[in-house]
């Protein structure tokens, strides 16, 4: 017959080997999310690196075309135009494989027509307006 001692024993040691087991199940579950996180966010950096480059070749192409334009060349004979769409659209195939949201060049807004244009917004203040406090 055991002791009272050797019980308390015996019963903390199946404890700190049960709170072991847990710790150790605890740890990989905790490396294996890291994993993942460590791999999104590198993923997420290249993501965000490619946008980067798409920009800046987007600024060269437009002042190379600027430069072209001014000089009164056509836009179909320059080299250079086309070297930097091939590298745009080389960065945008690249971030495609990647799976990440190609950001497209903001083109220009058409100009506002004439004529005044009442938006929904701008109703819906005007007729708030229109109210007559009590």
């Amino acid at each position: 017959m055991e002791s009272l001692f050797d019980q308390i024993k015996n019963n903390l040691k199946k404890g700190m080997e049960e709170g072991i087991a847990v710790l150790k199940e605890g740890a990989t579950v905790v490396s294996v999310k890291m994993n993942e996180l460590s791999a999104e966010g590198k993923r997420q950096y290249k993501i965000f690196s490619l946008n980067l480059k798409i920009q800046d070749q987007m600024n060269e192409l437009g002042g190379i075309t600027y430069a072209v334009l001014d000089s009164r060349k056509s836009l179909d004979e320059d080299k250079k135009i086309k070297a930097a769409f091939a590298k745009i659209k080389k960065l945008e195939w690249q971030l495609s494989k990647i799976g990440g949201k190609i950001i497209k060049a903001v083109s220009a807004k058409k100009p506002a027509k004439k004529g005044k244009v009442i938006t929904k917004k701008a109703a819906t203040k005007t007729s708030k307006q229109a109210k007559p406090l009590k």
